[in-house]
């Protein structure tokens, strides 16, 4: 979890770091007042921090239990993927799932220690979709219905459409002691 945030960050910041400034910085810093020439936006910059409150309330709602608040902020045709290349496609099929996991499943689930990175990527480095990104670490603490419990560092990315609802999920997670907890004594 340390070295993925350290990579995360450190990507972040040579990305900043490394971009010279553009001619509107340059002659606001040298006093000059010809206009210049617009600049060509950024591979990856920061995006609106209204981001990281919708990924807050996103959290609070599956504290919660609340899955019908917590599906609110999908598109219809969301995709939900896991590191291990499992995934839900469409709204039904996410909801489906979250409602029978928290309810058959899950006892309790918090968060702690959220870091949030919102980031609007303009041009992609790698497989990326381009448009606001919200990636996101934290620490889940799950109680299960066999009484056992996690507790793990996991970290999300959620993609969001033109009308800001989530369109895609990336979970990278350990599944290894969430099926030893939930396994059942046979």
């Amino acid at each position: 979890m340390k070295k993925v945030l350290a990579w995360a960050l450190g990507s972040t910041l040579l990305f900043a770091c490394s971009n010279p400034k553009s001619a509107d910085e340059k002659a606001a810093s040298t006093g000059d007042t010809t206009a210049a020439a617009p600049t060509k936006p950024q591979p990856i910059e920061f995006a609106d921090a209204k981001y990281t409150e919708i990924g807050k309330k996103h959290l609070a709602d599956m504290t919660s239990g609340d899955i019908d608040s917590w599906m609110t902020g999908f598109a219809d045709n969301a995709v939900y993927v896991w590191n291990n290349f499992d995934s839900l496609g469409g709204k039904a099929a996410i909801s489906a799932y979250w409602k029978k996991r928290r309810k058959d499943v899950i006892d309790s689930i918090s968060f702690s220690n959220e870091i949030w990175l919102p980031l609007k990527v303009n041009q992609p480095q790698a497989t990326e979709q381009t448009g606001i990104w919200l990636l996101s670490w934290y620490v889940v603490r799950s109680k299960y219905k066999t009484g056992k419990s996690v507790a793990e560092g996991i970290h999300t990315d959620f993609h969001f459409d033109a009308n800001d609802k989530i369109d895609r999920v990336v979970q990278y997670l350990d599944r290894a002691p969430i099926n030893a907890a939930t396994k059942k004594k046979g």
